[in-house]
């Protein structure tokens, strides 16, 4: 009987289209022995625009365990799959890191912004690594992005096929085909379980394949009068390189904007992945002198982000470039789950400027998902023939809709893991079974740092945002005694010299309950005015502001 056992813990990307950030460990007589983890991705909140920019995965569980991390791969190149790895990076201890030529070009970029200099290791597709006693086989797959891996993990307790993101596209426009010779194999030898994406769970057939939206591209920018701006994911290589290659056959000049638009295709360009003649790429400050129809702006923004490139062009906020009638935006991607809405505000902010603008709902062909449909989930479970599942990188629906898929196959949909963040699941030779849950918590980014956003931080910008603010100045003498009147002064709440009688009220309570006493402590008072404050304002108004009280006591 085999003395190994091993856990897989969810830390982000389960439940969740983000925040992608997956546990192996491996564990000899009880005894933790290695871990690997596979990717380090960031996630978009539903808090976004409480200044939060993004959520990082919790790896508290891990910091007293970063001895026995003996790597960490990434995938592929999406921000949600590498970018925390910048602010986990030292507190993981620092482990070698692995994947292909473009991942580890974009990370490397990512990590340089943050001041670590790094250098990852590109993996070599043809060669078996070992990490500890895991032993990684990586399979070439095809996604929205180049150089995207599969990974066929081998541990002592069984072999693991971990599937994510991908479709499987026959004809990609670059790059190899999947390497179904390697899945195939992979499944002769035996798979103890399938991690797969199933973000396409709901969708019907096999993903269209990538080429099909150049020729979409091709096909509207024939028919456009004006700028032609295409807005897709800026990590896109394919997406964008196809539509460089319609404006080049177009003779428009080429526009990135977008600081990680910019970013990402300088990185692209210099090492191979998107071919530009010289003549063709212009910066944005000498696209006011050209005529609109010799310009082709791709920009980031897809996703409705407020301060994004193409929310600025919709705001008038670029001072060289503004959307005119006759101009064509292309949305060529779909929203992540729980982007919608910024989405389509963006949208008809882009319509009431005069622009075209062709998105999913009302054109065909203009996005192929990276993501495989029903069929590609049905190959991949039909090629691994695991025993046990996990779907993975979607929500709650997907993944319920990914376990149907496995009961349709003839599996006992038992067999099949709907986890949660946090939860892990243990395996043996011959069996499965959940295990106990990892406590984890949203660690929010702002423009001040990392996780230094709490919950009392958010709960006030909420209410700053939809109830105001009060801000109630007392002085004191030392025995708690008011030596002027309270002052109050309201931001977003009520216009202050109309609502004089709510002020004086509000004075009024103040005055009753200070009253002078030798034990005043100014912090007990503050609570019980606020507290009385907001009953006040409540009562008046159907509102609750925030109510901040400064004391002086002198």
């Amino acid at each position: 009987m085999s003395n190994f056992k091993l856990r897989y813990v969810a830390l982000g990307g389960v439940g969740d289209v983000t925040k992608n950030m997956h546990v192996y460990e491996l564990y000899q007589n009880d005894r933790l022995k290695d871990i690997l983890i596979v990717d380090c991705g960031i996630g978009f909140p539903a808090e976004k625009e409480l200044g939060i920019d993004f959520v990082i995965p919790d790896i508290s569980y891990l910091e007293d365990k970063k001895d026995k991390i003996k790597a960490i791969i990434l995938s592929h190149g999406h921000e949600d799959h590498t970018s925390a790895l910048p602010f986990h990076y030292a507190a993981l201890g620092q482990p070698p890191v692995f994947a292909s030529k473009l991942t580890a070009i974009f990370s490397e970029n990512k990590l340089k912004e943050h001041g670590i200099s790094i250098k990852i290791n590109q993996v070599n597709p043809q060669k078996t690594y070992r990490f500890g006693d895991f032993e990684v086989l990586f399979i070439k797959m095809t996604h929205s992005i180049p150089d995207t891996l599969h990974l066929f993990i081998k541990t002592p307790v069984g072999n693991f096929y971990h599937g994510q993101d991908f479709k499987l596209d026959l004809t990609p426009p670059y790059g190899p085909p999947p390497e179904f010779e390697k899945i195939t194999q992979a499944g002769k030898e035996g798979v103890l379980c399938l991690l797969s994406d199933c973000l396409g769970a709901e969708r019907e057939g096999l993903t269209l394949s990538e080429k099909v939206v150049g020729k979409t591209f091709e096909d509207e920018m024939r028919k456009t009068k004006g700028k032609f701006i295409m807005t897709t994911f800026s990590s896109n290589i394919s997406r964008i390189r196809q539509c460089v290659e319609a404006a080049v056959k177009f003779n428009r000049k080429i526009v990135f904007l977008g600081r990680s638009m910019k970013e990402n295709t300088r990185l692209a360009i210099e090492n191979g992945y998107l071919p530009i003649p010289p003549s063709f790429l212009i910066k944005e400050e000498e696209a006011k002198r050209l005529p609109s129809q010799k310009l082709c702006l791709i920009v980031a923004g897809s996703q409705g982000q407020y301060d994004s490139a193409l929310a600025k062009l919709s705001m008038d906020q670029n001072p060289n470039i503004k959307i005119t009638p006759g101009d064509k935006v292309i949305f060529s991607s779909d929203p992540i789950p729980g982007n919608e809405n910024d989405v389509y505000a963006l949208i008809e902010d882009l319509i009431e400027k005069g622009a075209e603008v062709i998105y999913s709902e009302i054109g065909e062909q203009l996005h192929s998902s990276g993501h495989g449909n029903q069929e590609d989930l049905k190959f991949l479970i039909r090629f691994t023939n695991p025993k046990y599942f996990i779907p993975i990188g979607g929500t709650v629906r997907h993944q319920k809709q990914y376990q149907k898929i496995v009961s349709d196959l003839g599996f006992d949909k038992n067999l099949v893991f709907l986890l949660k963040e946090g939860e892990s699941v243990w395996f043996f030779e011959n069996k499965a079974f959940l295990g106990e849950k990892i406590e984890t918590k949203n660690i929010y980014v702002d423009a001040y740092g990392v996780g230094d956003v709490g919950n009392i931080v958010l709960r006030d910008r909420k209410t700053l945002s939809t109830e105001g603010m009060v801000i109630v100045f007392l002085i004191f003498d030392n025995q708690g005694r008011l030596l002027t009147a309270p002052k109050i002064i309201s931001r977003g709440f009520v216009f202050e010299k109309e609502e004089k009688r709510l002020y004086q009220k509000a004075q009024d309570l103040i005055e009753k309950l200070t009253k002078p006493h030798h034990h005043f402590h100014p912090n007990e008072i503050k609570r019980v005015i606020i507290d009385s404050l907001e009953d006040l304002f409540y009562q008046e108004k159907g509102r609750k502001p925030l109510v901040v009280v400064e004391t002086i006591v002198i």
